[in-house]
């Protein structure tokens, strides 16, 4: 756990970030297509895959609203499979002629040599892949033979191009727990220099799939493996930011928790739809750039996400926790809300 002062001061800063609520990080839902169909998809499946990519030029559009961007801003271009649209490399170039910075998240199924190069070309600057085990493991939360193949190859590419800010993304789940270790040596092998794990939040198709939740105790060695891997001097691992866990907090991350949902991060879905992190429910949309201005939009409304007073209930309402953790990630709130799907601070306390 983190020291008392340092959660002091944590708070004061959290609440700071959230009055000025910078926007630092920006969702490009490019396309609801995918190439996959993965067991724990967590996109929202009221959305239909035969949903029209959006246009380049309306999402320029959109951006060009951002007057004065912060000088860490960059664009995330993410889906479904954003490397089934043939114009990345189109957009890529627009978002840094207006000296912004961009980055894409995949599955790597499709990442070859040649668009790799016209991908860095085009100047991205950053790049997430998601490798959810070994091959046999991979493949079936993938539900694709050889998917582990390619996303081989994607690695390969990506690892070796010191320019590119790169890592990779795992969904631990009841049928990979065991094989970690395995896929840490594995992507210290290759190359790799970042690895952030998560856990299944049922949403999506995850929901209908109870072999993909840990257990309880399962989800704490999870966490006892990150403590020991932050321990050596190789792959910086960490627990990505989708829960408050606690006295894990300063052996499984460098900063405290902080949901930056609405606050620093933002998304433009791809019917337009105006949020934070695209796997949140879709009723907190707060706009649409069809029929508003988008940074007006993000410099006005937000509400909910800036004051998650609205979420202290139901196991929330008298927790001692809630002033560090308050009400866990924000796409933990789905359906009824009256309480959150997971509560990782909760399942350790279960365990002990």
């Amino acid at each position: 756990m983190f020291s008392p002062l340092k959660r002091l001061a944590f708070r004061k800063f959290r609440k700071a970030e959230t009055r000025l609520h910078e926007l630092n990080y920006l969702f490009w839902e490019c396309t609801s297509r995918c190439n996959l169909h993965c067991l724990h998809c967590g996109s929202d499946c009221h959305v239909a895959s035969d949903h029209p990519d959006m246009p380049v030029e309306d999402f320029l559009r959109a951006l060009d609203t951002i007057q004065k961007p912060a000088k860490n801003f960059i664009v995330a271009l993410t889906g479904g499979e954003p490397l089934l649209r043939n114009d990345l490399e189109t957009v890529g170039l627009e978002i840094r002629k207006r000296d912004m910075r961009w980055g894409m998240v995949s599955n790597g199924h499709l990442y070859d040599r040649e668009r790799h190069i016209s991908l860095l070309n085009a100047g991205m600057g950053a790049l997430t892949i998601s490798v959810d085990g070994l091959e046999e493991s991979h493949d079936w939360l993938r539900n694709k033979p050889g998917s582990f193949s390619r996303v081989d190859r994607a690695i390969e590419l990506a690892a070796g191009t010191e320019r590119l800010n790169f890592d990779i993304v795992t969904c631990v789940n009841r049928r990979n727990r065991k094989e970690l270790p395995a896929i840490y040596n594995y992507l210290n092998a290759k190359g790799v220099k970042a690895w952030r794990l998560f856990t299944i939040i049922p949403i999506g198709r995850a929901k209908e799939n109870p072999e993909l939740n840990l257990t309880d105790r399962e989800f704490k060695e999870m966490l006892d493996f990150i403590v020991e891997r932050r321990k050596e001097s190789g792959i910086d691992v960490k627990f990505s930011c989708e829960g408050y866990v606690g006295e894990y907090e300063s052996k499984v991350r460098d900063i405290p928790f902080f949901c930056r949902a609405g606050i620093n991060i933002g998304s433009i879905l791809i019917d337009g739809s105006i949020s934070a992190c695209p796997n949140i429910d879709r009723s907190f949309i707060q706009g649409n750039i069809y029929s508003d201005n988008f940074y007006h939009i993000w410099q006005t409304k937000f509400t909910p996400f800036r004051n998650r007073s609205w979420n202290r209930k139901g196991p929330c309402a008298d927790c001692k926790d809630y002033s560090e953790c308050q009400g866990n990630g924000f796409h933990n709130w789905h359906g009824d809300k009256s309480a959150p799907l997971v509560c990782h601070q909760g399942k350790l306390k279960r365990v002990n």
